[in-house]
C-alpha cells in the first residue's frame, strides 16, 4: 500500500520571524507582501482578531496599533533559505520527496512501519534542528494527505500529526462530514458553490459522488479528487521539478521612481535575481526582455507603459551579460518627466546547458565569465 505524507509549515513566514527573535512567540504577528501592501502570513493570534489573508494594510491597520500587531516586511531571501533547510531535513527520511511549494512537501513513506510515530519524529526533529513548528498530514494519496494534513492544524488533540490510516472507516467519514467541500485540496471558493448546488457540502459528500457524473459535470481533474478520497492514487509525486520556460523577476516601487539611475540600480538587482534562478535550473536564456510602467490609475497623460524584447546573439547564464542586455534596453523604453511605479525583467527562450549551441567565433562553452558566476552562486 502507498503512503503518501505531507509536510506543511505553520505559518511559514511568520514562524521564520519568529526564530531569530523568540520574544515573539505568542504575539500577533502579520507578514506584508511587496512594499508593504497586503497580509501574506498571519500568526494564529493575527487570525483570532480577524485579518484574513491578503487584506490590504490600510483596511486593518488601526485594527493592527489597537491590538498592537507587529508587522513585518517580506525577507524573500531569508524565507527561500528556509525552505531548503526544511527539505534537506525532509530528505533524510525518506528517498522519495516532491517539493510543493516553499513551506509543503510530500514524501513517500510507502514501506515504512509506524507512520504515525514517524510523522511525530519528523515534526519532532524539524522543531528541533531549525525551530519551525509542522503539521504531518498521512493517506494513501496525495489529496488524503493534503486533508490529513488540514485536519491535523485544526484538531489540538492529534499534537501536530493525523494519519488517516490509524484510523477506523467509520473515524474517517465522521471526519469527512465536518469538513466543509470548500476546504478541499483543488476545490476553493469558486468552486465549492456550485458543488453546494448539487447538494455536496462536505469532503463526505463528494466522497461518495459518481466520479464518472462528475467528470460530465467539471472534469478529469474531479474524477481524480474523487477517486483519489477513495484511496485510489492518480496523482503521482513529481520527484523532480520541470524548468521554468520563462523567470519574470519584477517590484513594485514604494516611492515612484524618476530618474534613469534609480531605474538601472533596480533592473540590475532584478537580472541578478533572475540569472541566479536560471543557473540553478542548469539553463540558459536566449533573450532578455525589460519593462516598465507608470500607475495603471494615472491621468492618460501621466501613463507611460512600455517594454522591449531584446533577442542575445548566444544563449547566457552570464549576469554580466544579462544586465548589459536589459540595461541597454532600459535606455530605450526610458523616457523622462514620468513618475514610474514599477519595473521589471523576464528572461525566456531557455535551452538545457547540454544543448546549447556555442557561438563558432565567441567564447569557449565554460568561459571565465561562466566559472565566476559560479563561484559567485557558492559564495
Amino acid at each position: 500500500m502507498r503512503i503518501i505524507a505531507l509536510v506543511d509549515v505553520n505559518n511559514f513566514y511568520v514562524s521564520c520571524e519568529r526564530i531569530f527573535n523568540p520574544k515573539l512567540e505568542g504575539k500577533p504577528i502579520i507578514v506584508l507582501s511587496n512594499n508593504d501592501g497586503c497580509a501574506v502570513a498571519r500568526s494564529n493570534e493575527a487570525k483570532a482578531l480577524g485579518i484574513k489573508m491578503g487584506q490590504p494594510w490600510f483596511q486593518f491597520k488601526d485594527l493592527a496599533h489597537k491590538h498592537g500587531v507587529i508587522a513585518y516586511s517580506s525577507n524573500y531571501t531569508l524565507y527561500d533559505d528556509m525552505s531548503k533547510r526544511v527539505v534537506k531535513v525532509l530528505s533524510d527520511f525518506s528517498p522519495n520527496l516532491e517539493v510543493y511549494s516553499i513551506d509543503e512537501s510530500f514524501l513517500d513513506l510507502s514501506g515504512f512501519s509506524n507512520t504515525l510515530a514517524y510523522g511525530h519524529n519528523i515534526r519532532q526533529t524539524i522543531k528541533q534542528f531549525l525551530g519551525l513548528p509542522v503539521c504531518v498530514g498521512i493517506g494513501t494519496t496525495k489529496t488524503l494527505s493534503k486533508l490529513a494534513n488540514h485536519i491535523a492544524k485544526k484538531s489540538l488533540k492529534l499534537n501536530g500529526v493525523c494519519d488517516l490510516n490509524h484510523m477506523t472507516k467509520s473515524q474517517q467519514e465522521a471526519l469527512f462530514k465536518r469538513i466543509e467541500v470548500g476546504e478541499l485540496w483543488g476545490i476553493g471558493r469558486k468552486l465549492a458553490p456550485k458543488l453546494n448546488q448539487l447538494g455536496i457540502n462536505t469532503v463526505y459528500d463528494l466522497k461518495i459522488a459518481s466520479p464518472v457524473d462528475m467528470r460530465k459535470r467539471f472534469s478529469v481533474v474531479m474524477e481524480k479528487m474523487i477517486r483519489e478520497l477513495n484511496g485510489t492514487s492518480c496523482i503521482d509525486l513529481e520527484e523532480v521539478s520541470p524548468p521554468k520556460q520563462e523567470i519574470v523577476c519584477s517590484r513594485s516601487f514604494g516611492i515612484k521612481v524618476t530618474s534613469l539611475i534609480d531605474l538601472e540600480e533596480s533592473v540590475s538587482l532584478y537580472i541578478s535575481r533572475a540569472a541566479e534562478k536560471l543557473r540553478r535550473q542548469n539553463s540558459y536564456a536566449g533573450s532578455v526582455s525589460v519593462f516598465i510602467n507608470t500607475s495603471r490609475f494615472a491621468e492618460p497623460k501621466d501613463n507611460y507603459f512600455n517594454m522591449l524584447r531584446i533577442p542575445l546573439p548566444t544563449q547566457t547564464a552570464s549576469t554580466i551579460v544579462l544586465t548589459k542586455a536589459a540595461l541597454w534596453g532600459l535606455r530605450k523604453i526610458y523616457r523622462r518627466g514620468f513618475k514610474y511605479q514599477k519595473a521589471g525583467v523576464m528572461l525566456s527562450d531557455f535551452v538545457d546547458a547540454q544543448t546549447r549551441q556555442i557561438d563558432m567565433f565567441g567564447l569557449s562553452p565554460i568561459s571565465n565569465k561562466e566559472n565566476l558566476m559560479a563561484v559567485i552562486d557558492n559564495i
